[in-house]
Order: structure tokens, then C-alpha cells, then sequence
């Protein structure tokens, strides 16, 4: 077949990829096709707009390396990440919510004693982080894995800034006790902005949207029998709670990060200056039928 027009190109290609042996490579290809066909239809791109959206695209890539996954943002940004997270988590009646995973995590991080100070020297308001785990049906959870990273005080990440800082920083994992609790001194983080020196940000001021997300600490949490939790916790009154950048925030993660004066403090710490606190319970899937 041949001589194809804006009416029948679309049917073209899906005979095409119907050749496909795997069914759910055939679906996804057909569904993609459709949809993309749809969308050009719709918007009707001339050829300059066209060349600039495979401009847009190339220039994400570019932008990937091992510090920064620009598709990553595109997708949060787009709120795809959050539509896909949904659609995963339909039937977790009873466990902490999930959202989004985010550009910064780091596969294997450094496992800590309960009780460390994961900011390893890095200036801020201290914060003491506190917290259990269990099966949605509170049974706890004995030696469950808990990551946890976040940014500094100026909301950048150790991963933005390795060079000028000497390695990683104010990210841990740690190993729930025989109730299943954990506790651990950090920095608080603050409202920062996703990387938006490329594609992503040009797309964010063209659409006139701004590119900050709200103050949070981020959790990965493992346990046997159990599917894997992503989530954060949000600080309470963030003025970005309700616009965030990658549509992550959800009532259920908001917390008071609670204010305290000089002096005394858990861990057998005594301060000198002010410090807040913040307290989670998170509740976890089982995994299977």
C-alpha cells in the first residue's frame, strides 16, 4: 500500500504493528499510534513546530547523564508519573500513600545505625525524624529497610552539588528495630525547584507554570513480603503545597514538622539552638493476591 493521506495514514500504521507477536507489545503500539495520530489531528502542527517538538525531544536526551534524567522530570512535570503510580496503586486500602519517586534517589545508599545524623556536617535547622512500620493491618514490621534522602537548606540535593560538598549527603538507610521503629537526625529541607536549565523549563515558562515543588523528605521503605513503598512527607504550610510541579502531593503525607526551643533533645542530644521534629507511621501492602 501507498500514497497515503491524512485519512488513511493512521490505519496504515496500525496494520502495520498489528503484525506484532507479543500482545501487549501489539497493544501498546496500536494505543500509542492512535493516540499520537489523534494528537497531531487535533493540533494540526506546521513544519517549523514539528522540527522544534524533535528539537524538544533531542535536547532532553542530551540532557541525561548520571546525575539528571530530564525524561524523568519531562514525565513528572507532564504528570504521567503520578497517573502511572495511581494506576499501581488502585487496590492499597490501608497503606500509606505513594507518589512519586523523583530524579535524586541513589540505588544502594549507605546503611546507618539508628540514631545517626545522616546530614554529615551539611548547615541547617536540625531535624529529628521518627517513625514506624507495618502491614496495613499495623502488625509491625521487624527490620524493615528504610531509605530516606531529601534536599539541604537551599533545596539542593547532595547529587547537585558532590563536587563542592565531597560526596553524598542527607540520604541513609536504615534498619527498623524489633518493633519495627526507626529514628534519626538530618537537617530540615526546604521548597526548592526541579532543574529547570533545559527542556523542562523552557516547557514549564511557555505553559507559565513555575517549576517549585514543597518542602518533603522522601521514603523508600522495603519489607519482606510486602510491596515496596515510595512516598514523602510534606512540611505543613508550604506555600507550594498547592501548586507542586509534579502534582506529588497528597493530603495523607502533610505533617506539622513541629518546633522546639534549645535544650534538651531525643538521642541523648542536648541543642543549642532550635530544632524541629517530624513523627510517621507507615503502613505497607503484602504483596500478592
Amino acid at each position: 500500500m501507498r500514497n497515503f493521506d491524512e485519512n488513511s495514514i493512521t490505519q496504515a500504521v496500525l496494520d502495520r504493528v498489528s503484525q506484532a507477536k507479543d500482545a501487549r507489545q501489539r497493544q501498546i503500539s496500536q494505543a500509542l499510534v492512535r493516540h499520537l495520530h489523534a494528537f497531531v489531528k487535533e493540533v494540526e502542527p506546521t513544519m517549523p513546530e514539528w522540527e522544534a517538538a524533535i528539537g524538544f525531544l533531542t535536547r532532553t536526551g542530551q540532557m541525561c547523564d548520571d546525575k539528571r534524567q530530564e525524561f524523568i522530570l519531562l514525565s513528572d512535570t507532564l504528570g504521567v508519573s503520578m497517573l502511572v503510580d495511581a494506576i499501581n496503586h488502585r487496590d492499597a486500602a490501608g497503606a500509606t500513600d505513594t507518589t512519586v519517586l523523583g530524579p535524586f534517589y541513589v540505588q544502594g545508599p549507605s546503611e546507618f545505625p539508628l540514631g545517626s545524623d545522616i546530614s554529615e556536617g551539611m548547615k541547617g535547622e536540625p531535624l529529628f525524624v521518627s517513625g514506624s512500620v507495618a502491614s496495613a493491618d499495623g502488625t509491625p514490621l521487624p527490620g524493615a529497610a528504610v531509605d530516606v534522602w531529601h534536599s539541604d537548606e537551599d533545596g539542593y540535593y547532595d547529587v547537585q552539588q558532590i563536587e563542592e560538598i565531597g560526596g553524598l549527603s542527607m540520604r541513609a538507610r536504615l534498619i527498623a528495630d524489633g518493633e519495627g521503629r526507626f529514628h534519626l537526625w538530618t537537617i530540615k529541607p526546604a521548597a526548592y525547584p526541579i532543574p529547570h536549565d533545559g527542556p523542562v523549563g523552557d516547557m514549564l515558562e511557555a505553559q507559565g507554570r513555575h517549576p517549585y515543588r514543597p518542602a518533603h523528605v522522601h521514603f523508600m521503605i522495603h519489607a519482606q513480603g510486602h510491596d515496596t513503598l515510595v512516598t514523602h512527607v510534606f512540611i505543613a504550610g508550604d506555600k507550594y503545597l498547592d501548586s507542586d510541579v509534579v502534582f506529588g502531593v497528597k493530603d495523607s503525607l502533610i505533617r506539622e514538622f513541629a518546633a522546639h526551643s534549645a535544650g534538651p533533645a531525643p538521642a541523648g542530644r542536648v541543642l543549642d539552638r532550635p530544632w524541629s521534629s517530624l513523627h510517621y507511621d507507615f503502613r505497607l501492602k503484602r504483596s500478592g493476591p
